[in-house]
């Protein structure tokens, strides 16, 4: 029986199955989907999540389908420089968000299963039932990772309020029997006004279009052929032409949220948290920093060493920094209405983010270089996260009894950085009191018996402690 079953193989519950057994747990991954998605909804990594990936050796493996460094991102079309960030990668990464699943799921111990939907969850004090593929799957804890339309949150019958979309955009991946001569020749920052055009690999372009007609039609409506060769032309003129439509849809700018990211033995993470117009390169990201924040907190949980409320930090973590991205893309949507009043808004936005201290501020939270928790002083830079999921204690002795858990590295500057890569404790008094707040204490050793191997898991009994309904 796995120690923890993970809803949905998208980006998000790939790198958290990654984290899980990086920190030594049995994960099964279940997919409702037959094969690997070849449509990617996300297009850009921002300089958080690629140092994340890199600090997991992931990012190599996605490097060889990067397309384009772009020097800033945007906030509703609005160019946001990120030159200078404080980060080794002050740049969003232009590739395709399938090759980024591919690239974690190529690195998981066990394959998923795909062919899998979710289509009954129970949990009782031992743990959860999942029915997914035909079979019953057991596990102690399941986390939700299955999307927008999250089938784990409809059948919880978990509160998802917010607000209901507004406006309505298409999106398609396409074809161009032709095009005038310099359009989506190379890839760019969006702009405002509709007929946004990249290209991708194998001929194919991504077009996202918003006007009167996009408004008028029902979201159940196909987005047809037609509709997009009137959108285009009205942006980019009579010399563009649609070839093929492989992909389209629709989709708006709803901004809904949990109330709460655990539900007893179920935990949700990404879009099944939190839902969100996709403007500004968040989304994928968002769900990416879920991950990281909630694999190492459920890893010590079910390992039987977290400290106590631990594991529901990962709400009180990560649940405030969603609700502000939620903000930041309401906001970004009204920018973009084509109406008179909304443009006099967008004027005066322009300027104030030509201040350059009203620049930085929004690129440090576009890029989440930015991010930071209670009770810790940043990320920590240039200083890989452990291989084995271990917190890092550079600079420092390593106390006694914490070798199973804490990682100790040489260097001149004393940091004790958790497992997710963030700064518990930066020198001077504190140390133990960071060890026990983030760790919890060690076990007690007797007297010629070596300490516990890593391995060796917490009992299931003890991983249900402290569940909050």
């Amino acid at each position: 029986m796995p120690d923890v079953l993970v809803a949905g193989a998208g980006p998000t519950g790939l790198l958290t199955a990654f984290e899980l057994e990086r920190a030594g747990l049995d994960v099964l991954v279940l997919e409702r989907d037959a094969r690997p998605a070849t449509q990617s909804k996300a297009l850009a990594l921002q300089p958080r999540s690629v140092e994340v990936l890199a600090d997991r050796g992931l990012l190599a493996a996605i490097e060889r389908h990067v397309v384009a460094r772009l020097p800033g991102g945007h906030f509703s079309g609005i160019p946001i420089d990120y030159a200078d960030l404080p980060t080794r990668f002050p740049y969003q990464l232009g590739v395709e968000q399938a090759h980024v699943a591919a690239a974690i799921e190529a690195r998981l111990r066990t394959p998923v299963l795909r062919s899998a939907a979710v289509t009954a969850v129970t949990q009782d004090d031992a743990g959860v039932a999942v029915a997914a593929g035909g079979r019953v799957h057991r596990a102690g804890w399941l986390v939700a990772a299955d999307g927008g339309h999250s089938a784990v949150r409809t059948l919880l019958g978990a509160a998802f309020p917010g607000t209901s979309a507004r406006i309505s955009l298409a999106v398609a991946d396409l074809t161009l029997a032709s095009k005038p001569a310099g359009l989506a020749e190379t890839w760019q920052l969006p702009s405002s006004g509709s007929g946004f055009l990249l290209p991708l690999a194998g001929g194919r372009y991504r077009a996202v279009v918003v006007g009167a007609e996009q408004q008028r039609l029902d979201r159940a409506a196909p987005v047809t052929a037609d509709e997009l060769q009137r959108a285009l032309i009205a942006a980019h003129g009579p010399g563009i032409e649609v070839g093929e439509v492989l992909w389209a849809s629709r989709f708006g700018d709803a901004a809904r949220q949990l109330e709460r990211y655990r539900h007893g033995r179920v935990l949700f993470a990404g879009d099944a948290a939190h839902i969100h117009l996709p403007v500004g390169g968040q989304g994928l990201n968002l769900g990416l920093q879920d991950a990281v924040n909630l694999g190492w907190k459920l890893a010590a949980h079910v390992r039987g060493h977290a400290p106590d409320g631990l594991l529901d930090s990962y709400h009180d973590e990560r649940h405030p920094i969603a609700a502000r991205v939620l903000i930041s893309t309401r906001a970004q949507a009204v920018l973009g209405v084509p109406d008179p009043d909304a443009e006099a808004v967008r004027e005066i936005v322009t300027g104030l983010l030509a201040v350059p201290a009203a620049r930085r501020a929004i690129a440090l939270e576009l890029s989440g270089i930015g991010l930071g928790y209670p009770h810790t002083t940043g990320r920590a830079t240039d200083i890989p996260v452990a291989s084995d999921g271990r917190a890092v204690l550079v600079g420092a002795p390593l106390p006694t009894g914490w070798a199973g858990r804490v990682e100790p590295r040489a260097g001149s500057q004393p940091q004790l950085i958790r497992p997710d890569g963030y700064v518990a404790w930066a020198g001077g008094p504190g140390l133990a009191a960071a060890l026990h707040r983030w760790l919890a204490d060690p076990p007690a050793t007797p007297a010629g018996i070596a300490p516990q191997d890593r391995s060796t898991r917490g009992a299931l009994a003890e991983s249900g402690r402290g569940i909050s309904m």
